[in-house]
């Protein structure tokens, strides 16, 4: 899909916070909103847990993310059977055999292994219906923040982008499409949990973060977006909008309204965990 506003990508998080902390260039912006209970937190709570990081939802659900990985059945390490060979085992290698080699008998021997070194990148919608419930957006952050942490342990490097896409314009045959990308997680820095967990799944993320940062830009266009109500759907993200050296991105989908994936945190977990088997990261 063609796009008519792309904003420079923010390629730290430091950097997409000072974006947010500029001085808005309209009025009714969404930093001002008084819905607090809408966003999940004021201005300034929302600022400083980006800034310190988001630990409350495991707090309150009695959990750590360690104890998540494990209802979600995610090991570190995977149990494979490695052939070895010697003068006893279970089947017989008949070249071995007929060369005359003493150790032709293989058995199959357990042993852990865990695929590392790959570094992935994920693109996480960041938009979403005004009418999204708290607990979706919760219960699928928490579920990918999880798995991510999983992935990072078992000696992956990830690399996490934070895309706000969506369509400018109230008039269904005009409207065009808006971009802007923040690199929530880079590959190689420490890795900052409690940050991944307030981007992927505290709606002040959105609501309050991504508001503030396009009602900083040129006054234009920050007026076209906040009178498009910071934007309507498609919401999709595709490969083509992160830098181009970046290749073969995962592309989550947003929430849509009346998905039943994330009514709990089980069933975020399950679903989370299969798509990320399906993607030869963990098993």
């Amino acid at each position: 899909m063609k796009t008519r506003y792309a904003m420079p990508p923010m390629w730290s998080w430091q950097e997409f916070l000072d974006m947010a902390q500029r001085p808005e260039t309209i009025d009714g912006a969404g930093r001002q909103d008084d819905r607090t209970e809408f966003a999940g937190a004021d201005w300034d709570e929302a600022l400083r847990l980006a800034v310190d990081g988001w630990q409350v939802p495991l707090e309150q659900a009695d959990v750590t993310v360690g104890t998540l990985r494990e209802r979600a059945g995610i090991g570190t390490a995977v149990t494979t059977l490695e052939p070895t060979w010697d003068v006893t085992g279970s089947e017989v290698d008949m070249a071995l055999y007929l060369a005359g080699v003493p150790e032709c008998m293989i058995d199959a021997v357990p042993t852990q292994t865990s695929r590392r070194g790959r570094v992935v990148t994920f693109v996480v919608p960041a938009s979403y219906e005004s009418n999204t419930e708290h607990h979706a957006i919760i219960n699928r952050g928490l579920a990918l923040a999880t798995l991510c942490t999983a992935i990072i342990e078992a000696g992956h490097g990830v690399e996490i982008w934070s895309e706000k896409a969506v369509m400018l314009g109230r008039d269904d045959d005009e409207r065009e499409r808006f971009v802007a990308l923040a690199r929530v997680i880079s590959p190689g820095e420490p890795f900052d949990v409690g940050r991944l967990i307030f981007a992927m799944a505290h709606p002040a993320m959105l609501r309050r973060i991504w508001f503030a940062v396009t009602d900083g830009l040129d006054a234009g266009l920050a007026q076209l977006i906040h009178d498009s109500l910071y934007g309507y759907g498609p919401r999709d993200c595709y490969a083509e909008d992160l830098p181009e050296e970046i290749t073969e991105p995962y592309l989550f989908p947003y929430l849509e309204p009346g998905d039943t994936q994330w009514d709990s945190l089980d069933s975020a977990l399950d679903w989370c965990r299969r798509m990320f088997a399906e993607l030869g990261l963990i098993h």
